[in-house]
């Protein structure tokens, strides 16, 4: 994931504090979040098919 979307993510979250979000910005947060979860998903999905066992 972009390093432009993640630093979005925080700075919505810090807003979101502080002051409270807009429904566009809330459901910006809402996609932009589902995106980065969908991110570590995928990775670590790899990072598990790439383990290997040995005895």
């Amino acid at each position: 994931m972009e390093k432009a979307k993640i630093d979005r993510i925080s700075e919505l979250s810090r807003k979101e504090r502080s002051v409270g979000l807009s429904k566009e910005e809330k459901q910006e947060q809402k996609v932009l979040r589902e995106e980065y979860l969908s991110a570590i998903r995928k990775n670590f999905r790899s990072v598990l098919d790439n383990i290997e066992i040995t005895d």
